[in-house]
């Protein structure tokens, strides 16, 4: 897995449901190394720290192999890297094999698989087209966030080195698809619930599937 475009974002204002909006889903590619800290990504921009940033979202990667799938699907789009809001773009990465809990050194920062994207409305606004939300979910190759274990700089080239491969076997498309499954796995909702690399708030939500 190599990083091949490291990606920023200024923020943008939108009209939606008659009230003004910002976002920082519009990134593109810079021609400088990112600083991963430990609850964002220096120089970039959140817009709503409730369900962006923080610890187990402090940076998100998206895998450049998805790309063509999305460039047929929308051809009159411009298309660059960054277009799915991810800090940064990763050639090889493969969500059906990055378990949760895995740590990795990403140029000289540590970070750990944490948990998938899932989208919202402003994905939506960027492709110009709701129906995308339904689409990216069904696709199931979501990106990964992840937690930055030790501060540190990111640039193209860098590649994620596995440094200590996670206890848990569940991966992050396992995970995925359980979030949006009507009936859920119960093997997989005990595996996550155990995660100690998803936030508590999400494995407290699945508790209730065991009942």
């Amino acid at each position: 897995m190599k990083v091949i475009s490291t990606n920023l974002a200024k923020p943008v204002f939108f009209q939606w449901n008659g009230e003004t909006h910002s976002t920082g889903i519009f990134k593109y590619p810079v021609d400088q190394a990112l600083t991963l800290q430990e609850e964002i990504v220096e120089d970039d921009t959140i817009a709503d720290r409730r369900v962006h940033g923080g610890i187990f979202k402090a940076c998100y990667l998206f895998s450049s192999d998805a790309y063509p799938y999305w460039k047929e699907k929308y051809p009159n789009l411009d298309w660059d890297w960054g277009m799915f809001g991810e800090n940064l773009t990763v050639e090889g990465l493969d969500e059906s094999k990055l378990q949760i809990g895995n740590v990795y050194r990403l140029g000289t920062a540590l970070v750990q698989i944490t948990q998938p994207r899932e989208p919202c409305y402003k994905l939506g606004f960027r492709f110009g087209n709701q129906d995308i939300l339904g689409q990216f979910i069904e696709h199931a190759h979501p990106g990964t966030y992840v937690r930055v274990l030790e501060t540190g700089q990111v640039k193209n080239g860098d590649k994620l080195e596995l440094v200590e491969k996670s206890d848990s076997p569940l991966t992050v498309k396992q995970f995925y698809g359980l979030l949006f499954a009507r009936k859920k796995d119960t093997e997989l909702v005990k595996l996550a619930i155990d995660n100690e690399a998803l936030p508590l708030r999400k494995r407290e939500k699945l508790k209730k599937f065991l009942k």
